[in-house]
């Protein structure tokens, strides 16, 4: 696409780890928030949900942005099959990182980008494997105390102390985990029209 048409970006999405990692780009975007409903439907397994939200985000956003690039993202973690979401609050997180201790976890980080005007529409699913450390009682409080995680899937934020709860990291993306896996959305946004270098 020639530069005098490169479409402008928006990220469907009020999180500040998304946005901070889109900012790695160094290009201009706006923020909107999307009007979705975050529920589970039934039987819907983790890489199903995160795949259906990101899609929904990024079509509900491109509905008041028919002419941008619109980014939907969505994270999922996923334990044995069982979906576990953001916390909300202490006693909820508390309970997820005890289910958690000593386990393998698959963050399902799913990424949508949609043009309205161009029919542009593709999506693509990072998996990242995290295996916690068993963790006592003691560390899970004072990790929750200092990161106050309770907007994180699965009340793991490793980019900050939530790094000391894990044994390893498995994936082919290092900012998946944070919640915005930029090479697949740098691979997308392109194709759409996006100029990047």
């Amino acid at each position: 696409m020639s530069e005098s048409t490169h479409r402008k970006l928006v990220l469907g999405s009020t999180s500040p780890y998304r946005r901070e990692l889109l900012e790695r780009l160094r290009i201009p975007f706006e923020v909107a928030a999307p009007d979705v409903d975050e529920t589970p439907q039934p039987s819907e397994s983790p890489k199903q949900l995160a795949c259906r939200l990101a899609m929904s985000k990024a079509r509900a956003v491109a509905a008041q942005f028919p002419a941008c690039v619109v980014i939907g993202s969505d994270q999922v973690a996923d334990l044995d099959g069982h979906a576990l979401g953001k916390p909300g609050n202490h006693t909820r997180a508390v309970a997820q990182l005890h289910e958690m201790r000593g386990q393998t976890v698959i963050f399902q980080t799913a990424v949508a980008v949609v043009c309205l005007e161009t029919g542009f529409a593709q999506m693509d699913l990072a998996q990242v494997k995290v295996k916690f450390r068993d963790l006592t009682d003691a560390e899970i409080e004072t990790y929750l105390l200092a990161e106050t995680p309770y907007d994180c899937a699965g009340s793991a934020k490793s980019e900050g102390l939530g790094i000391a709860l894990l044994e390893s990291i498995d994936n082919d993306d290092p900012t998946a985990l944070v919640g915005l896996p930029l090479i697949r959305t740098c691979r997308m946004i392109q194709a759409a029209g996006v100029r990047l270098l």
